[in-house]
């Protein structure tokens, strides 16, 4: 399954960015700006990126022309077809924040989202991520192995965990004090469908949390794409040694779904 467009985190402080337009579109996109401390400049400035809220039809694709030739990326309201990248709807919470795109297809699907995440993530999550920023060196000496502390950190931060992020505990020095080495985990699921929304809660979780997939061939790439991008992939017939450390998930299609 591939992406629509690739969701990138854009440092944008100190940067120029055009905006071209008036009116209530172009002041939202304004005081998004603002919000990212980006400077805003009209459309001789050089800049990277640029906002077109024009409402004119004619006037916005010929300045989306003109935007493009110079090799400027482009978001043009209200025309998806034209956008080189999109505005996501926004949650924040301190240095967390979670952006909700649909490509432009429905701002209003967005909008949804974020409104049903805002009442979800708790008030405290910036902290825990301040946290757990502020433990790296006792994280790094904790847990010396990369993939062994990844786990502790997985776990803690797991539904039910001593950090659930959901559950609104920051005290990231109090659980280190008290963490312990996480256990080396195996799982074997049989899936009975190719559609990864028909993977269990349990199976997507264990998924998510994996550093080796072993998968038979005819496992689809859609179920695998739901692994962490860097979680090693691994195509055998059969699991060929159960492993000693880290979190293994081994795939197999039944061939009679």
């Amino acid at each position: 399954m591939s992406l629509a467009s690739l969701p990138l985190f854009v440092r944008l402080g100190g940067r120029p960015v055009i905006l071209l337009g008036e009116g209530e579109p172009a002041e939202a996109k304004r005081r998004l700006l603002d919000r990212a401390g980006a400077l805003v400049v009209g459309e001789d400035a050089q800049a990277a990126l640029a906002i077109v809220a024009i409402g004119d039809e004619d006037e916005a694709q010929a300045a989306i022309a003109r935007l493009k030739a110079r090799g400027v990326l482009v978001n043009a309201v209200d025309r998806p077809a034209a956008c080189d990248f999109t505005l996501p709807a926004i949650v924040e919470r301190g240095p967390v924040i979670v952006a909700i795109g649909t490509g432009g297809v429905s701002a209003g699907l967005a909008a949804a989202l974020r409104q049903r995440l805002e009442t979800l993530l708790p008030a405290g999550l910036g902290a825990l991520a301040e946290g757990l920023y502020a433990a790296r060196s006792a994280l790094r000496a904790r847990f010396p192995d990369g993939a062994e502390r990844r786990r502790a950190i997985g776990a803690a931060l797991s539904p039910g965990g001593v950090l659930d992020p959901l559950a609104g505990d920051t005290d990231v020095d109090g659980w280190l004090s008290q963490a312990g080495r996480p256990a080396a985990k195996v799982e074997a699921f049989v899936l009975t469908s190719t559609d990864p929304d028909d993977l269990t809660l349990r199976q997507a979780r264990a998924l998510a949390a994996a550093d080796r997939v072993y998968h038979r061939a005819d496992v689809p790439p859609a179920i695998l794409d739901r692994a962490r991008a860097d979680a090693v992939r691994i195509e055998c017939d059969a699991l060929p040694v159960e492993p000693d450390d880290g979190q293994i998930v081994d795939l197999t299609m039944d061939r009679r779904a």
